[in-house]
Formats: C-alpha cells, structure tokens, sequence
C-alpha cells in the first residue's frame, strides 16, 4: 500500500507542469543555460536491467555459497565474497549471484576492477557488517564495502545493504557531545568507475553515508530505497562526489541527513521522481570548509515529494570558501511539513566550534526554482543568507506556493541576493529584486541571528 501511494503521488507531481516566458531569456543572464538542462527521453524511462534468470544459458553463474559462504548472519563470509569476485571479475558475462533468503556477514572488504565485459553483480540476500566499531578493521576506517575502478557494472536486485549502524550512531559527537568527533564508515561505495548501473536495491542502517557515487562518469541509480533512523547521525542517503553525468529516479530515501548530498567537482545531475523524509532535504554542499574550493553545476531536480524535512532544497557553504554553485534547477516539488522548504546559506557552520566570518565565498548564481508548493514549519519558507561580498545572483522563482503549517503568513527572508519573481510567488518575495541588500521583509529577526547557522 506504501509502494502505491508513493508513486501515485509522484505521478499527479508529475502532472504538474510550467514554463517561463522567452522574455526571460533576453533579460536575466544564464537563463537559457539553466532552462535546458532537460532529461534525455531514455533517461526518463525505467530501464530495464538484464535478467540473469532470463539470460541463464549465456551468463556464467558465480554463486557466493558455491565459495563457502555461510549466509547465517553470524559466520564471516568475507573471504567466499572476495574469491566469488574474483572469479566472477576475470570472466565474461559473469553473474555474481548473492542468493536471496540468506544474511552474509561481510568485512570491510574492497572489490576491485577492472573486469571482464558484462559483469552482473546480483544482490538478492541480506549484506550486513560488523556492529561492533571496536573491531572494525583498522585499514579502512572509512569504507565498509567498496567497488572500484568497474566499467559496465550491473548492480541489480531485491537485497538489503544494512551497515549494522547503531552502535556507531552512539559513539558519534553528534548523539553525545563528550564523545570525539570522529568519521565512521561509508557503507557503499562505488568509486573510480563509469557506465554503472544500480537498481532495487535497498540501503540501510548504515555507520554514517549510506551509498557514495565517488570520481564516477555515466552512472543510473534508479528504483532504490535508502532508510536509515531520523536520529542516526551523518547518514547521507546518496552522497555525489567528484562525479559527472548522473541519473538517480523513482527512489525513496529517509535518513537522518540529507537524503542526497551533492558536493565538489560534480556536474550534469539529474534527479527525478524522488521521495525524501525524513532527513535534512535535497542538498549541494557543504562546499567551501576549510576555506576550500568547490564547484557543482548542471543540476535538476524534476518531480520531488518531501515530507517532515529539516530543510527542503537547500545549498549550503562555508565562509571562507571558493568556486561556484551554478545551473541549477528545481521544479514539480511538493512539501509536507518542512522545514526551510528553500534555503540558500552561506554561513553554513557544522561545527562544535563558531566558525569564524570571512569575506571570501562559494559563488551561487543562475538558480531556478519552479513550481514549487507546499507547507513549511518554519516561519521563512524562502530563505537566501548570502554572502555580503560574494552576493548570490540570477535566481529564479517561478509559481512558488508555500503555506505555514500553522496557518500564519509564511515569510522570505533576503540577504545580499538578487533575483527574479515570475507568476505567482507566495509568500512574497519582493526583496530578491531589489539590489539594496539592506531591503529585507519586515517582521524578522536581526541578520546576527539569521545568518550563524549551525547543522539542522
């Protein structure tokens, strides 16, 4: 019954529909640029993946029971894996079978490529890791399991991911403040590695970032579920670093951060037909920590349904930072009960320390959002904390309807932002036009306690 809501809520989202005049074009620069980042016809369709069951008489089965695994859930099924991998890589058209009705106990393992054309990696059973950060393996103290330098990969299946999170979840800084700061495992990483595709399976319980698209060119993600507990800490749901040309639709995420992460040297992402809560929204960023340099573009997001969100769309930056956000678009978004349903913030401070004010920033301009509407938590449903020296610039809005929960007058708030207001933008949004970065809606609070903004 969940699955059948869900995706009848995407449908009637997708349903909603709306364009912005050409005039735009002539008068508000990069307008054109973010307008057509459109989703290719194939990419809006739902792929279907090869079949090892289908296809038995050509695939070459490798089955990890056939290596010695257990499947009990208690045994260490490390090694059958890394020798299932091994033989499956080396051999063409290979499937990696992991079978279902079964749970496999696997270590921090890293599976390596590159590998024979046309390998399947079929996840039907249960994977879960070591709950014990005690004896977690020291030579990857970031990484559960890892797939590496792959070209043409399958991942497919109706398998669960669980990371065995809980006990790490307790240990972080974030649950317990006399507890160190310290990272935690990824639970599933695919890095170095083009033409993938990953599709059914489910994420979840993971020690912190759920699934990591790392230095990757031509990726599908399609059709997964991601879950982790609201109060479980630094758990991404999919976390895009360094990667370019990526698709990720018709999936559902809830997490206890953001449902997906963005971040450096990222560009041509798009996104469709997502469901995302709870967790911290649809982020770009953080960028800029550490006064480092990040830079994403080329991103849409089209058809979206959030609900109980601490933020909505959200771009977040460090002072002190450089590099860019832009290209980007928004559009077909539906909240419920969110918070902060669109937050740029360049003050961004995720620290238990105060970060200290620069003058330097991540660039944010060229931004659209569109059809967009719902209802906020929060008394600003629109909210630009820009930088004073390095103001956002080019953003978009665009039949924007968002309502407080409470039924009072939701609010915009503006800080050194310049913009556009096209159809009908509620709450109003008259400060994004004017240059004066002093022109902020009356009724708010002082830019001190706007603008110092700590993890949500």
């Amino acid at each position: 019954m969940g699955k059948i809501v869900f995706l009848s809520i995407l449908l009637v989202l997708s349903l909603v529909r709306g364009t912005i005049g050409n005039s735009l074009s002539d008068t508000f620069y990069g307008f054109d640029e973010v307008e057509s980042l459109d989703f290719e016809d194939d990419e809006l369709e739902l792929l279907e993946l090869p079949s090892w069951s289908s296809q038995h008489g050509s695939k070459i089965l490798v089955n990890v029971d056939s290596f010695g695994a257990s499947g009990d859930g208690v045994s260490d099924d490390t090694k059958a894996f890394e020798n299932a991998w091994t033989k499956a890589c080396s051999t063409a058209k290979s499937v990696l079978l992991v079978p279902p009705g079964r749970t496999y106990l696997v270590n921090a393992t890293r599976f390596k490529g590159p590998c024979a054309t046309k390998l399947i990696v079929q996840i039907d059973g249960t994977i879960i890791a070591p709950d014990e950060p005690m004896n977690w393996d020291p030579k990857n103290p970031r990484n559960w399991l890892v797939f590496s330098n792959l070209t043409g990969v399958t991942f497919q299946g109706h398998g669960v991911i669980d990371g065995s999170g809980k006990k790490w979840w307790a240990a972080s800084c974030k649950k317990n403040k006399t507890n160190p700061c310290v990272g935690a495992p990824s639970a599933f990483t695919i890095d170095q590695s083009s033409s993938i595709k990953v599709s059914g399976l489910t994420f979840q319980n993971s020690q912190q970032m759920n699934f990591v698209i790392s230095r990757c060119d031509s990726v599908r993600i399609y059709s997964v579920v991601v879950s982790s507990p609201e109060d479980s800490p630094n758990t991404d749901g999919i976390h895009l670093t360094g990667s370019t040309n990526v698709v990720l639709q018709n999936s559902k995420i809830g997490t206890g951060d953001d449902c997906v992460s963005i971040v450096n040297a990222s560009s041509n992402i798009k996104m469709k037909n997502l469901y995302c809560g709870p967790g911290h929204g649809i982020s770009i960023g953080s960028l800029g920590k550490d006064n480092s340099t990040g830079i994403v573009s080329k991103v849409v997001l089209d058809t979206a349904f959030l609900k109980g969100t601490t933020n909505g769309l959200r771009i977040k930056t460090y002072q002190g930072g450089s590099g860019y956000v832009k290209g980007v678009r928004y559009q077909n978004v539906k909240m419920e009960d969110v918070a902060n349903p669109i937050i740029i913030d360049q003050f961004y401070c995720d620290s238990p320390k105060t970060c200290q004010n620069q003058t330097s920033a991540v660039e944010i301009s060229q931004i659209m959002y569109q059809n967009i509407t719902g209802s906020s938590k929060s008394t600003d449903a629109m909210k630009f904390a820009c930088s004073d020296t390095v103001p956002c610039n080019n953003i978009i809005l665009k039949n924007i309807n968002l309502m407080r929960l409470d039924g009072k007058t939701a609010q915009t708030y503006c800080n050194s932002v310049t913009g556009i207001n096209y159809g009908q933008v509620q709450p109003s949004a008259d400060c994004l036009t004017s240059s004066d970065k002093s022109f902020i809606q009356e009724n708010v609070v002082s830019d001190d306690d706007r603008i110092i903004h700590t993890e949500l």
